[in-house]
């Protein structure tokens, strides 16, 4: 049987071509704003463009770090994209304004130290020993665009048992985090969904996960 994925529907935009790709990957995907779906199903995507305040408040208008943290509480897993890794950390800065996150985990989100802004395209990745994710496609490249990123990483790491395995990258002398793979956390600052075959690979190694 094909894992149920739940994609959080939160006014996020971009969802219709995560739920296509998932679907590709071999999930039972189902598009939902609804606490309870969410909640239970074998894994969460939480997707995300935009601005980072814009996206927490969607989020919470559907109480999305709630369901984010009752899942992970239980070692269920959730996979964030883009705007959607961003708002699983402690804080955002865009234009000034700063703007709490769900504070999965330390660190600031901020804009990328390049002249030329968004970082938009293709681009290799130096991945994290150990992945899950990117078994198989450690050598490829991803799919970009945003003008913000992680780029200290913050984690003190008491649990050997649930290490962080931090993927980075770097545009125009910038480095900031590309993935995260922390127990049932995982994230990625590119599109999966648009990254063509390596993509797909990696959405197929994070459904096949879930089994």
């Amino acid at each position: 049987m094909a894992p149920g994925v739940a994609v959080l529907d939160y006014g996020s935009g971009n969802l219709r071509s995560a739920v296509r790709a998932l679907e590709r990957a071999g999930a039972d995907v189902t598009l939902t704003s609804d606490f309870d779906t969410a909640l239970g199903a074998d894994g969460l995507v939480v997707p995300g463009v935009g601005a980072y305040a814009a996206c927490m408040q969607g989020l919470r208008s559907v109480r999305g770090e709630w369901v984010i943290g009752r899942r992970l509480a239980g070692g269920r897993p959730v996979l964030g994209i883009c705007v959607g890794m961003q708002i699983l950390f402690e804080t955002g800065i865009e234009h000034g304004v700063t703007t709490p996150g769900c504070g999965e985990w330390p660190g600031t989100v901020e804009r990328i130290e390049a002249d030329i802004v968004p970082h938009m395209g293709w681009n290799t990745v130096d991945v994290a020993d150990g992945s899950t994710l990117f078994d198989g496609i450690d050598d490829e490249r991803f799919y970009f665009v945003h003008s913000y990123g992680v780029r200290r990483w913050e984690l003190e790491e008491p649990n050997p048992a649930m290490p962080a395995r931090v993927t980075w990258t770097s545009y125009a002398g910038d480095r900031f985090v590309a993935a995260v793979e922390n127990g049932p956390l995982s994230a990625t600052q590119f599109h999966p969904e648009k990254s063509g075959d390596a993509g797909a690979a990696l959405l197929r190694n994070w459904v096949t996960s879930l089994s």
